[in-house]
């Protein structure tokens, strides 16, 4: 049966002597046969949707009708371009028209803010750097008096120190070491009075 399916049919027609010679030459333009010319035929006539009762009148007619369907393609070309396209792009161009200049003032706006804040904030910064620069020159000052009160401290203590230690000697001197006592007497006068 698989055989059956795969064989072509083959069958014959009926063809007057004139038709059968353009056959033939077809054939030999085209360097085909019979049956492949004929088969060919039909499938041109019904893609190109040709009714073989209704030949063509002439080619002139037939180009004419091609060019006027293209005058009438043109012409539907141009007029959905005059209805519709220039209007669209009129109205896309007025849009991006209006849109860069939106975007444009915008831009001018955050500059500006941008600057004004940039000058708020360098005008803080400089106030806080001023504030800082005070505090630290209070504090070095500060420091400093620390520094020299600490220093005048030791010193005092250093001579408190010697004054106790010249007072505990002058406390374990004798009645016979007037000498002594009075050497004393005057480092004391010495260091309290420096």
């Amino acid at each position: 049966m698989a055989q059956n399916k795969n064989k072509t049919a083959l069958t014959t027609i009926g063809i007057d002597h004139s038709t059968n010679r353009q056959i033939d030459k077809l054939c030999k333009r085209y360097n085909l046969k019979k049956g492949e010319i004929v088969k060919l035929a039909f499938e041109y006539m019904d893609k190109a949707c040709i009714n073989p009762s209704e030949p063509p009148e002439s080619f002139k007619t037939e180009l004419a009708k091609i060019n006027k369907r293209q005058d009438d393609l043109i012409r539907f070309i141009r007029h959905f371009e005059e209805k519709e396209l220039n209007p669209m792009i009129r109205a896309t161009h007025s849009i991006a028209v209006r849109f860069d200049g939106v975007v444009k003032v915008l831009e001018e706006m955050i500059k500006s803010e941008i600057e004004a804040m940039w000058e708020r904030n360098s005008g803080v910064l400089q106030k806080i750097s001023d504030t800082f620069g005070h505090h630290a020159e209070i504090i070095n000052g500060q420091t400093k008096r620390l520094s020299s009160i600490d220093e005048k401290q030791k010193r005092d203590n250093q001579k408190l120190l010697n004054l106790i230690s010249l007072y505990s000697e002058l406390a374990t001197c004798g009645v016979m070491d007037g000498k002594r006592k009075d050497n004393l007497k005057a480092e004391i006068i010495k260091l309290i009075n420096e």
